[in-house]
């Protein structure tokens, strides 16, 4: 008898399991992967870059952790030749929003930027060398800087209050030895180029620049399509975002990458609210320069040129008469634009900058 209940229970158990597995809606339970990363708003910055957990494995790899996109402006900031690796996280269930083409995404409350500068080729090893990481950190009451540097291990990366310098060496793409003291700002250093009207915002990560392809793991996609398909970013975007260029493609026109050069670099500093905001002739955002004027083409320039007292901005046709390449191409401290993030010239920038001013008709 015993047995004979069992086999019915067996037999029923089968029936069930038969019809389960015919049905055309069957479920498919799938586990949903979560985000390591750990970011309490009351306990940040944290002392180690390791205790937020960014990153899988060994960190010096910069291997993202789950719900860690990394990301790349179509145009980059100049930082003394620095390669840099930038990621975004954003808390479970949040998204940022679009304002503009030129604004930066609104990112959530819990949001961090992370961005990590290194070389490669260091001397005498020809080896990578990570200098620092960087975090932004969206509290409630605002954006936040932490500053890490890395340990000569490359194991660890600590939290770091004052600024400071390295010596670094390294093997350029023309394979000539360049030897800087790499500049590792204070956090409050940080506020020249990240604030407008005094409050905290991020550089690099409007639309208009992260308009593009980025190679990610799986694939390659555009950038703010990464970023909706992950459910970082509502999907309400216009059909048509006007876009910076990759100031290094020379298929793109002159003015473009120009434009796009300054954008990056400069516009920050340069715009209403901005750090330079007193420099009323120069607004360098991407979208004011439409009008040439506002780079200062034909402009008298407030401060003299050494030798050269009655130069302009930028004077075509005439780059020793221009202030702006001026002020870019010189190592003085009180000169060189920017002030902050290069100790070097950026050869590239000044040679795309002379060819455009050369390129330039004469003042009326």
């Amino acid at each position: 008898m015993k047995n004979k209940s069992l086999a019915l229970i067996f037999n029923f158990i089968l029936l069930i399991t038969l019809f389960s597995c015919g049905d055309s809606e069957e479920t498919e339970y799938v586990s949903v992967e979560k985000t390591p990363v750990i970011l309490n708003l009351e306990n940040v910055p944290y002392p180690k870059l390791s205790d937020y957990k960014f990153f899988q494995g060994s960190i010096k790899d910069q291997k993202p952790s789950y719900g860690v996109i990394p990301y790349e402006p179509t145009s980059e900031l100049f930082t003394d030749y620095a390669e840099k690796n930038r990621f975004l996280w954003m808390p479970e269930g949040t998204k940022a929003t679009y304002s503009s083409d030129s604004e930066n995404l609104n990112l959530p409350v819990g949001a961090a930027l992370i961005k990590t500068f290194y070389y490669n080729n260091v001397q005498p090893t020809n080896s990578t060398k990570i200098i620092e990481t960087r975090v932004m950190i969206r509290k409630s009451t605002g954006w936040i800087f932490a500053e890490y540097v890395w340990n000569d291990e490359q194991t660890e990366a600590t939290l770091q209050n004052a600024g400071s310098t390295i010596p670094i060496s390294w093997k350029d793409s023309n394979n000539i030895i360049q030897n800087i003291d790499y500049q590792i700002p204070a956090p409050n250093q940080c506020l020249t180029c990240h604030s407008n009207n005094q409050v905290v915002i991020p550089i690099g990560i409007k639309p208009q620049s992260l308009n593009s392809d980025f190679s990610y793991v799986n694939g390659t996609k555009n950038q703010l399509q990464k970023l909706i398909d992950f459910g970082y970013l509502e999907n309400n975007l216009p059909a048509t975002i006007v876009s910076v260029v990759n100031y290094d493609d020379t298929s793109k026109s002159l003015d473009l990458r120009v434009r796009s050069y300054f954008d990056i670099n400069c516009a920050h500093c340069h715009q209403d609210g901005g750090n330079a905001a007193y420099v009323t002739q120069l607004r360098l955002s991407f979208n004011e320069t439409v009008n040439p004027t506002k780079m200062g083409v034909c402009v008298s320039a407030l401060t003299a040129i050494p030798g050269f007292p009655r130069g302009k901005l930028v004077n075509p046709g005439n780059i020793t008469g221009s202030y702006i390449y001026f002020s870019m191409n010189t190592d003085l401290s009180f000169n060189r634009m920017p002030r902050l993030g290069r100790t070097i010239v950026h050869q590239e920038g000044i040679q795309l900058v002379e060819q455009w001013i050369n390129s330039l008709p004469a003042c009326e």
